[in-house]
């Protein structure tokens, strides 16, 4: 049974007939085509009645293999995603850019990425974007940021051998100080107070609300309690002879 539909062909939006067969689909649904070089693809249901005859369409006819699973997508939009990095990185090397891509994130539809970049300076980028949406034909975004967000975009093993806080709980970085290192009596090693992304460890700012209080109560303590030294009782030894 021949069942004719369009399709918005990822990422580009092209649309297309296909013979959906007796899959049983909705508009907006993902699936996977078969092209004509027996290559996968992912496109979305655009229309599902055509009401053109199929010997009268001029447009290559295209198979349904299935639908699309969430993990097709996610791995169709990470290929792409390294696809959109990859020619950003040698975009900016043949423009003599001095920035560092780090990564591309795409939106579900494809239609636009972001790219993620460091740089010590400000970087006049129009020509790099003008570039990159005629090959990608899609809408792109340059987005700078520093090397706290570095690392939390990238990810990573802390010094404790769990992966980076950033990356997990928590949502905005709080200020961190040599102060609070230096009231929670760790050693002044850059090496050792500094993570990933090179600047003081977050977690030096967790429990530092906690110790000037804690030092005040202690402090406290200190003086109620009287401090003696002891002094050893031989009068009744046991074990030792009287005279």
């Amino acid at each position: 049974m021949t069942k004719i539909i369009q399709v918005s062909l990822l990422p580009r939006g092209t649309l297309f007939y296909c013979d959906a067969g007796d899959i049983s689909l909705e508009e907006g649904d993902y699936v996977i085509l078969l092209d004509s070089a027996e290559d996968a693809k992912i496109a979305r249901v655009k229309f599902l009645e055509v009401q053109t005859p199929a010997d009268e369409l001029t447009g290559p006819i295209m198979k349904v293999l299935r639908r699309a699973e969430p993990e097709d997508l996610t791995e169709d939009r990470q290929r792409g995603e390294a696809k959109a990095l990859a020619r950003c990185r040698e975009l900016a090397t043949n423009l003599n850019l001095k920035m560092k891509p780090l990564a591309a994130r795409y939106d579900m539809e494809r239609h636009q990425f972001t790219i993620f970049f460091r740089a010590e300076d400000r970087i006049d980028f129009r020509e790099l974007v003008r570039k990159l949406r005629q090959s990608s034909k899609a809408r792109v975004e340059l987005r700078q940021i520093g090397p706290r967000d570095e690392a939390k975009l990238l990810g990573g093993i802390g010094k404790c051998g769990y992966p980076l806080c950033c990356q997990g709980h928590l949502r905005d970085f709080a200020a961190v100080s040599i102060k609070m290192a230096k009231e929670q009596g760790v050693a002044l090693n850059p090496s050792k107070i500094s993570g990933l992304c090179g600047r003081l460890l977050c977690c030096l700012s967790y429990e530092s609300t906690n110790y000037p209080s804690a030092k005040k109560r202690k402090s406290q303590l200190e003086k109620k309690t009287p401090h003696t030294e002891g002094k050893a009782n031989t009068k009744n030894t046991p074990g030792k002879n009287s005279a």
